[in-house]
């Protein structure tokens, strides 16, 4: 058992809702990177996604898309983001995982990009365009590593593919809330509850919730329903909104905020 499945077999057995905090590496640089996932860590989030800058993130809304294009500017590659990687695991036990798109990874190289994060300590890797049904060669370089494999469930999945995603993904199910791009919500989807309700029945692995999941409310709202929210425009646009000095604390106070605990 990996830091990404322990994690999320402690939440379903605490029935404590967690957190998994999202933020684009190199976004404003890789030093203060390092500094923001500490911080969110010790804010109180349980794993933290670390975002690989691409070109053409078509899940992601504005928000991540500029911090992307930012990141890819400052020329950060996956080097770079398996350095911070590194860095945060001298300091923290905490769940990594990567995140990123096909397109990156293949262009590194599958079994290259397995045991670099591996050796970088990172927990497990989600691919946002990469179905199960074509992950084979993914997930066998990741398992041989140690490392797990998450995959996406949308709210227009079939039944049939509930199972398939329950049994493809490792650690946990990325549940998203809601179909359309990552951003800030106002509200949540009013059928989004009744939908968890449902799935809930339909998997064994435990569920993280994403996609819109930007404040309290929401935390509250879904605290009981799934094992963990996952957060990133919220955190990514604090990041944004000040000078880079201040990035950490201001993601920090968000994680605190969702949390409670500010």
């Amino acid at each position: 058992m990996n830091r990404v499945t322990k994690t999320f077999s402690r939440l379903k057995k605490s029935g404590r809702c967690g957190l998994v905090a999202y933020v684009t590496c190199g976004d404003p640089g890789i030093v203060e990177t390092v500094d923001i996932v500490l911080a969110l860590a010790e804010a109180g989030a349980d794993a933290i996604e670390l975002g690989i800058p691409f070109s053409d993130p078509i899940a992601d809304g504005p928000v991540i898309q500029a911090a992307s294009w930012r990141a890819l500017e400052r020329g950060t590659t996956i080097d770079d983001v398996l350095a911070i990687a590194r860095r945060v695991r001298e300091q923290s036990d905490v769940a990594l995982i990567a995140f990123s798109y096909l397109n990156p990874i293949m262009s590194y190289g599958i079994e290259r990009f397995a045991a670099s994060a591996a050796e970088a300590g990172i927990d497990a890797v989600l691919v946002t365009d990469l179905p199960p049904e074509s992950s084979a060669e993914l997930r066998r370089a990741l398992k041989s590593r140690g490392l797990g494999a998450v995959f996406l469930l949308a709210p227009t999945s079939s039944d049939e593919r509930v199972r398939l995603i329950d049994r493809s993904t490792d650690g946990f199910i990325y549940y998203v809330s809601t179909t359309g791009v990552t951003g800030t919500r106002r509200e949540l989807d009013e059928g989004l509850v009744a939908r968890l309700e449902s799935i809930r029945g339909q998997v064994s692995k435990p569920l993280a919730v994403g996609f819109g999941i930007s404040k309290r409310e929401h935390y509250l709202a879904l605290a009981g329903k799934c094992e963990a929210v996952v957060v990133g425009s919220a955190i990514v646009r604090a990041i944004a909104e000040g000078e880079p000095a201040g990035a950490a604390g201001r993601a920090a106070s968000v994680a605190r905020e969702i949390l409670g605990r500010s």
